[in-house]
């Protein structure tokens, strides 16, 4: 199967959906990583004044995870940290239209449309415009995945809310996810934090608990072709 993942930033592909993308290289399938944001300038005041050698770094950092997770193919692009929504939705539109065209995926895996991050709502809102059905289309499902420090963050104050249907069993790659989280050195925080190795940890084993697994990713089925 071709297998598209949408992600806003560098980190969302591996914090949502790292194990289940290991997973699938295991299994043979083709994975393509697709990563909108360049998920940094917001930290300063000015994006046009944001430290070259630091978006470099961090693109770098993101093409270290994907070989942690299988030497998976990352395409990368240039919209604005925590500013998606400045950006025309036609526009993100269009982007992953070509996406699709190009990867012709079987499955999707997009952000999840009521985190607290702007930018994956408008991933998420952006991506299933693009992935509207049409006649010819390969496409047979479409997930949405949690990101640690921005879905459970809204505290579901925000729709939609995030209702996990899908259980992904990652016992078997969760190292990896583990492997490919340690890559993005400036993003990890101690814990207690969300994005802490430790929470990652106990996140899949929740996860994978609820569903009669060691460990596991959580998704939301958003559409399916049966």
């Amino acid at each position: 199967m071709n297998i598209l993942v949408v992600a806003a930033h560098p980190d969302d592909e591996v914090l949502g959906c790292g194990g289940t993308i290991a997973r699938m290289v295991r299994e043979g399938h083709q994975v393509m990583v697709a990563i909108l944001g360049e998920g940094i300038t917001s930290r300063g005041g000015n994006r046009e004044e944001a430290d070259q050698n630091q978006l470099h770094h961090l693109r770098q950092c993101s093409l270290a995870a994907a070989e942690r997770l299988g030497g998976v193919e990352v395409l990368h692009y240039d919209f604005p940290d925590n500013r998606f929504d400045t950006v025309p939705l036609l526009e993100l539109v269009k982007h992953i239209e070509a996406l699709i065209m190009r990867c012709k995926p079987e499955i999707i895996y997009t952000q999840h449309g009521g985190d607290l991050n702007i930018d994956h709502a408008v991933t998420f809102r952006a991506t299933l415009t693009a992935a509207r059905p049409q006649k010819h289309s390969k496409l047979r499902a479409l997930y949405a995945y949690e990101v640690p420090s921005s879905t459970e963050w809204s505290f579901q104050r925000f729709a939609p809310v995030f209702r996990p249907t899908v259980f992904r069993d990652i016992t078997e790659t969760l190292e990896l996810k583990m492997a490919a989280m340690q890559c993005y050195e400036g993003e990890s925080r101690l814990f207690p934090h969300p994005r802490s190795l430790e929470n990652l940890r106990a996140t899949a084993q929740r996860w994978g608990s609820v569903a009669g697994l060691d460990a596991a990713e959580a998704f939301e089925l958003i559409m399916e072709v049966a």
